[in-house]
């Protein structure tokens, strides 16, 4: 995971939005709201799929998931679950990037301590403040912090949720990336 900056979309996709998020509004408020319904019908449209397009770019020409960056990001997430949040289910800062494993784990989970969300969106802060990389593991943990004398509380509930800290492909491509970064260190260490 890391800092990812949010794309401006086109007015015209941002206009669809706010007219989609507020007839489910007012359907919710009437008890007609079919979510899974609803967001499948609008994914079918040219301005959602101008949101996945502007969220793939966002994540570069690899465009990976913005929660493991390991595997392809295929799809809308909702960070606050649409089934939980329907008032945010067209909300352009409500949506990520997604790969199918991650998408699976996190689901409609979201924790939350008071009114504060425990999962990290990595385009609102630098996950890197909550999360950890064991260079012998390969493994994402949550951060130890000395301040608080605790683990990072969105930390610990961000490798829960998503099993950061479980995934063998995940754990192999973070070292390999390690031992790719450290060779090229050596190397300009040693001038060569």
């Amino acid at each position: 995971m890391r800092r990812i900056q949010r794309a401006a979309l086109p007015k015209v996709v941002q206009n669809y939005l706010r007219k989609r998020q507020l007839a489910a509004s007012d359907k919710h408020k009437n008890g007609d709201l079919n979510i899974e319904r609803d967001w499948k019908s609008a994914r079918q449209t040219k301005p959602l799929k101008a949101v996945v397009a502007t969220l793939q770019t966002m994540m570069g020409p690899r465009q990976r998931c913005m929660y493991c960056l390991d595997s392809h990001g295929a799809d809308i997430e909702h960070f606050r679950p649409k089934a939980v949040y329907p008032k945010r289910m067209y909300e352009w800062p409500n949506l990520l990037l997604c790969c199918t494993e991650c998408g699976r784990f996190k689901g409609n989970k979201f924790p939350m301590s008071g009114r504060h969300a425990l999962l990290i969106d990595p385009t609102r802060e630098d996950p890197w403040k909550h999360l950890d990389f064991d260079p012998v593991t390969g493994n994402i943990s949550a951060r130890f912090d000395l301040q608080l004398n605790d683990w990072s509380a969105k930390g610990a509930a961000t490798v829960d949720v998503l099993k950061l800290d479980r995934r063998e492909a995940l754990s192999a491509g973070y070292l390999k990336t390690l031992r790719h970064l450290s060779d090229i260190v050596e190397r300009a260490l040693l001038g060569g």
